[in-house]
């Protein structure tokens, strides 16, 4: 499952412009986090993924799942905007292949639509807030200078 996601809501939209990291000035940034897939099964299993910000991309957030988890056997890669993840973790956001809302206090969840069905994937928002943090870090230090 590979997919871009739609366009956020324009006020997220809106806030990733006037606050999105510039290109040359930053390096990339990777976050390696556990999420956790959801399921019918009262179970969950953690997976690691990773959280990868590019400066030639700079409005874009890439979120890496582990080969095993293909059908393929392939790394499976979702590219969507980076304001998406931003305002989800503030209120329910997406319309598109990539949908994402605050789960209480101190979770996140991101479902993930394609032709082969539907992946809901809940992250601790700490590390996304974290994630987020780093890849924003270059573009701050740059306005101040």
């Amino acid at each position: 499952m590979s997919a871009t996601a739609e366009n956020p809501p324009a006020t997220a939209t809106a806030t990733a412009t006037a606050t999105a990291p510039t290109s040359s000035t930053t390096t990339p940034v990777e976050e390696r986090v556990l999420a956790r897939v959801i399921t019918d099964d009262p179970l969950y299993r953690t997976i690691p993924v990773a959280l990868r910000y590019a400066p030639a991309e700079p409005l874009a957030v890439r979120i890496v799942f582990p080969a095993d988890l293909s059908p393929e056997g392939t790394d499976n890669e979702w590219v969507f905007p980076l304001a998406l993840l931003e305002a989800g973790l503030q209120a329910p956001t997406g319309t598109g292949d990539v949908r994402v809302w605050p789960c209480g206090r101190v979770q996140a969840v991101v479902e993930f639509h394609s032709p082969e069905g539907v992946a809901v994937i809940q992250f601790d928002i700490a590390a996304l807030r974290r994630f987020l943090r780093r890849a924003y870090a270059p573009a701050a230090a740059t306005r101040r200078a």
